[in-house]
């Protein structure tokens, strides 16, 4: 069995995820007059993953770019991880657009099959 702590430790995680899923718009906290506690539900609709946006990861890749400039004269051994960083950015701004595009293509087919419920259904 738990001990206290335990229990206390669960309820501050479930805290923090659902923290989480808020501020990226996926969960919901309701509380209905004189309930004590929260309702939580879910939206995936709503969901639009914050990562995916490619001009975030352009950004990124500029912003690792800039570092680069800065390291010109640097050695190889020491420009390296922002080398990476600059090629991991640029791969997913471009990949990330045509990934959700796939996501979307393939959830409305689960749709149509029945296998996935529709918005609002």
């Amino acid at each position: 069995m738990p001990s206290d702590n335990q229990l206390i430790f669960a309820d501050h995680a479930v805290t923090g995820a659902v923290k989480l899923l808020e501020s990226y718009g996926t969960a919901r906290r309701t509380r209905a007059a004189g309930e004590r506690m929260d309702r939580v539900s879910l939206d995936p609709a709503g969901r639009q993953p914050q990562n995916f946006d490619s001009a975030i990861h352009k950004g990124h890749a500029a912003l690792f770019r800039e570092g680069l400039a800065l390291l010109a004269d640097a050695p190889r051994e020491r420009r390296a991880p922002l080398e990476e960083m600059a090629a991991l950015a640029e791969f997913l701004a471009d990949r990330l657009p045509k990934l959700v595009d796939e996501w979307h293509a393939h959830r409305d087919t689960l749709r149509a099959s029945g296998r996935l419920p529709s918005p609002g259904a």
